[in-house]
């Protein structure tokens, strides 16, 4: 575990001490679509928005930004994340989305999840939480 100086002890005590994804919601106004994405760690909740075209096929993208930014909240402005690419492919007769995540030092990490029932929102979530899972530690 790491301490980052001047804040007390660390968020995440043990690798896993991971955040849960307590809520995804997405809202349409017009052309218009804001997902938020709540995390959850220890009773805590870290709030994440994201706002861009309502078009089905931005959804995805525009979910895992938000899961981002909802992880920067959680690591209370140490770490800037990037998103650099989200994208859903078939494996077999199952459909999955990716995830390519940049991190403040050049790192570039990349996490998968299952479509289910078509619901590419959760699974750009989820694929976003995947490539950063055993990070987080090193990010907060």
């Amino acid at each position: 575990m790491t301490e980052r100086p001047g804040t007390g002890p660390p968020i995440l005590r043990s690798v896993s001490d991971r955040p849960a994804i307590k809520t995804i919601e997405g809202d349409v106004e017009g052309d218009d679509a804001r997902i938020t994405v709540v995390l959850d760690l220890r009773g805590e909740q870290f709030f994440g928005q994201a706002l861009g075209d309502a078009r089905p096929q931005h959804r995805a993208r525009l979910a895992g930004e938000a899961a981002l930014r909802a992880v920067e909240s959680l690591a209370r402005g140490s770490a800037t994340l990037d998103l650099l690419a989200i994208a859903a492919a078939d494996l077999g007769d199952q459909r999955v989305a990716l995830a390519q995540v940049g991190l403040p030092d050049g790192s570039v990490l990349v996490g998968s999840a299952l479509i289910r029932d078509g619901d590419t929102q959760t699974a750009a979530v989820k694929a976003v939480m995947d490539a950063l899972n055993r990070r987080l530690p090193t990010l907060l």
